[in-house]
């Protein structure tokens, strides 16, 4: 019978708890591999929507700012349950609770898929969004459990062709399967999946347990949701009532408040806090941490306008308009790839001045377009904005991660 071991960069016991297994290296490849096909289908579904949202809209007879909520919904979910992944992964173990969010995530995906009306179908992303902010962070804490120092950025680049890739090949499933009217397909698609990825993890994961006890930061979990959920509320309701309107101004005033204090409960006031912020007065996790915002806002804003501009404006098929997403993923995916190599080789910052320079002048480039910009141009744009995030979006991670002590990873 195999002795217990802990794959951890120290041999201190009790950093990443206990780990059960065999060889490390040919465990971290298991990991790798189980990792990136169970997160895939989370990442997938963040951009296959997009396109169908017009016709999911029409569908249901519902505005476009009552529509939006079907996506505001899922980010807010997801980002309000991130931080509770780490909790949870603390408390009942990593492989657990990652393989828990895989597991409400495809029956958020199948609820979402039978959803009768608009109101439900909010409501089922809800769950969806819930599932993907627990199994996303602990899919990179397992990563990083795995992968020695040395290897990370290799790891992460290989793990960043699903990150960059699937935003890509969402819109071109999505319209294929909008232009056969089958738009509630894009949801039955994750369940077989996420259930291949549950079994594949309970075969090949092994459990992380943390022995330091933990306690639940309610205040955090109080404050969190009220400070993002008012802040999210107040720009939905902006698109109306007008950013200047009393009720708008209100709603942005609880959120901050509320964002106010979850940051003193977490700073000053929880034994074991929700997030850990005094992280933040690390210069290199704070650069790096608003670095891959910047970066994220980029890939995702651009997956989401795209699509409008080109099937409201250009008046493109849904699978057009995926087709024409195309060039970013397979450019995005080849370059993600090349800079997890550099990374290990040269470090981060090389990579990140030409990703950004390069971002920086494609998006200016985007602002410009006009309803009878040749597409031939967009498509060129969208080349280089997939090899500007491709240096970029994993290296931020990385680097910010690279700083961050081994306990404090599942959060």
């Amino acid at each position: 019978m195999n002795d217990e071991k802990s794959i951890s960069r120290t041999p201190k016991k009790g950093i990443y708890g206990v780990l059960t297994g065999k060889d490390p290296s040919s465990y971290k490849w298991r990991v790798l591999a189980t990792v990136i096909f169970g997160v895939f289908m989370v990442i997938l579904d963040t951009t296959v929507v997009n396109v169908a949202f017009q016709t999911i809209s029409e569908e249901f007879g519902g505005g476009l700012n009552d529509s939006q909520w079907m996506i505001s919904m899922y980010v807010l979910a997801l980002g309000i349950s991130t931080p509770l992944a780490g909790f949870l992964a603390d408390r009942f173990g990593t492989k657990k609770i990652y393989l828990g969010g895989l597991g409400i995530f495809a029956v958020g995906s199948l609820l979402s898929g039978i959803s009768p009306n608009l109101g439900v179908l909010i409501l089922t992303r809800a769950i969806q969004g819930i599932g993907g902010g627990i199994a996303l962070p602990l899919g990179i804490a397992l990563l990083l459990q795995a992968f020695p120092p040395h290897e990370q950025g290799t790891a992460l680049g290989i793990f960043g062709v699903a990150a960059l890739v699937a935003p890509a090949v969402g819109p071109i499933l999505g319209g294929w399967l909008v232009d056969q009217n089958l738009w509630r397909v894009i949801f039955f698609i994750n369940p077989p999946i996420g259930l291949i990825g549950i079994i594949l993890g309970i075969y090949l994961l092994k459990e992380y347990v943390n022995e330091q006890k933990q306690t639940f930061d309610l205040g955090g979990v109080i404050t969190e949701i009220i400070g993002f959920g008012s802040i999210l509320y107040a720009s939905s309701i902006a698109a109306n009532q007008g950013w200047g309107s009393p009720q708008t101004l209100l709603w942005f005033g609880i959120g901050i408040a509320g964002l106010l204090a979850f940051g003193f409960i977490e700073l000053f006031r929880a034994r074991v806090p929700l997030l850990n912020l005094r992280l933040f007065g690390n210069r290199i996790f704070l650069n790096a941490s608003l670095l891959g915002y910047v970066s994220n806002i980029a890939l995702f804003g651009a997956e989401f306008l795209m699509p409008v501009y080109l099937q409201a404006l250009r008046g493109l098929t849904a699978l057009q308009t995926g087709l024409i997403l195309l060039p970013m993923a397979i450019t995005g995916g080849i370059f993600v790839t090349l800079s997890g190599r550099l990374y290990d080789r040269i470090g981060p910052r090389p990579l990140m001045v030409i990703g950004f320079a390069i971002l920086g002048v494609n998006t200016w480039q985007l602002a410009l377009l006009k309803a009878d910009t040749p597409i031939s141009w967009i498509i060129f744009l969208l080349v280089l904005r997939g090899i500007a995030l491709g240096l970029t979006v994993q290296t931020t991670m990385v680097t910010a991660l690279s700083v961050v002590p081994p306990r404090d990873l599942p959060r």
